[in-house]
């Protein structure tokens, strides 16, 4: 495996502000590779598929492209990807098309460690048609999601159970596999929001036993483009169509009209990108992003370790969670300062970092708000040890 953190920099003209972004959850920053294929295709004579001129075959083509990009991020079938402007709107549109036959008496499963885009349309859904909420705590100590407690959770009329495969956070990682296995015991469907994880480890839709996975290209330096994929293809033909067009087959049947098609050629060129940050990775695309990605993977756990240490170290700070799998996104308190006042005194050592209230999703289960917020950071493929020592020192400052 060769990781080279310095290369990889090279490749963002972004980081030349001289800002250490350690503002990843919110998105990394984009590579030179998919700001010039986006450009290269608004350039280009792009039209409608469909028809059979040139500038209609290009479009068709990037979809194609498109889709066969993302299938491979996950280990998927291209026929079981539907794209679409973000993770959130395609969650929306999924839970608009399966909830027709939900009645009083069902069930659906959310996590306290999810993002809202994977809870928000499933709440909606059960108020809409008189089914229940059921929700997985988190243990409070470290931030797990036990997956003991879905044996108790799950029953014959679960009709679905939302889950991250990881907090952006404060980094869980929950055991997928355990997870599904109970879905499939209970016939339930599993959707798994994997945008804060695609960055960072190898994915596996057949592995993990999940039913739909949904992605946000926007976190690993891609455009603000989601995805679904669905590990059944044929599913997609047996959910009532939200399509415009009566005649739209298989994932077109939640794509609601014509794609942004620039746009879906930076998420081919960010596929790629991932694949080639080992530079000695080699073989098909899934096989470099395999490569790639278990490489990211060992090299961020290394970093981030240090980083949690490091400020473990300091008697003023308490670092929010301790799990045992995790991607590189934490989150952290300064006694007896706000978090606001944190990230303005990170923010003028020349450090991005978020400020977070504490009055939603994980944290307010925490009771974070309660100490003045927290401070939210994540690293990013282009982190490197120094920008972390830059981080502590900071913090530092404030004890």
């Amino acid at each position: 495996m060769a990781f080279d953190v310095a290369r990889v920099r090279g490749l963002f003209p972004a980081l030349g502000d001289g800002w250490v972004h350690l503002d990843a959850p919110a998105g990394m920053q984009v590579p030179e590779q998919v700001a010039t294929a986006v450009s290269t295709a608004l350039r280009a004579p792009v039209s409608g598929p469909g028809g059979i001129f040139p500038a209609s075959q290009r479009a068709q083509g990037i979809v194609d492209a498109a889709r066969r990009s993302v299938a491979d991020l996950v280990g998927g079938d291209p026929a079981g990807v539907v794209l679409g402007p973000s993770s959130a709107v395609l969650l929306q549109r999924l839970a608009d098309a399966m909830t027709d036959d939900w009645f009083m008496g069902d069930e659906v499963l959310v996590s306290r460690l999810d993002h809202p885009a994977n809870i928000a349309p499933w709440l909606r859904a059960t108020q809409r048609t008189g089914s229940a909420v059921k929700w997985a705590e988190i243990d409070i100590e470290t931030c797990e999601l036990p997956s003991w407690q879905y044996d108790e959770l799950v029953t014959d009329r679960t009709k679905l159970i939302a889950i991250t495969a990881a907090s952006g956070v404060v980094g869980t990682r929950p055991d997928l596999g355990k997870i599904s296995a109970v879905a499939r015991a209970h016939g339930s469907m599993m959707v798994v929001d994997a945008s804060s994880a695609a960055p960072f480890v190898p994915l596996d839709i057949v592995g993990t036993g999940a039913d739909v996975v949904a992605l946000s290209a926007g976190q690993w330096g891609g455009p603000p483009v989601g995805a679904l994929v669905f590990r059944d293809p044929s599913v997609l033909e047996r959910l009532p169509s939200v399509s415009v067009d009566p005649t739209a087959r298989g994932p077109e049947r939640l794509e609601l009209g014509p794609h942004a098609y620039p746009m879906l050629a930076g998420l081919v060129a960010s596929v790629e990108y991932l694949a080639d940050l080992d530079d000695a990775a080699s073989g098909t695309r899934r096989e470099r992003l395999l490569t790639s990605l278990g490489s990211v993977k060992a090299y961020q756990a290394g970093l981030l370790a240090n980083l949690i240490n490091e400020l473990r170290s300091l008697r003023h700070v308490m670092v929010i969670g301790d799990a045992m799998r995790r991607v590189p996104a934490l989150a952290f308190t300064i006694a007896g300062v706000k978090a606001e006042d944190v990230v303005e005194h990170l923010a003028s050592r020349g450090v991005c970092a978020f400020a977070d209230p504490g009055q939603h999703g994980v944290f307010s289960v925490l009771g974070v708000g309660e100490v003045g917020g927290a401070i939210r950071v994540g690293l990013a493929h282009y982190t490197n040890a120094v920008e972390v020592d830059d981080l502590v020192r900071a913090v530092a400052e404030l004890g």
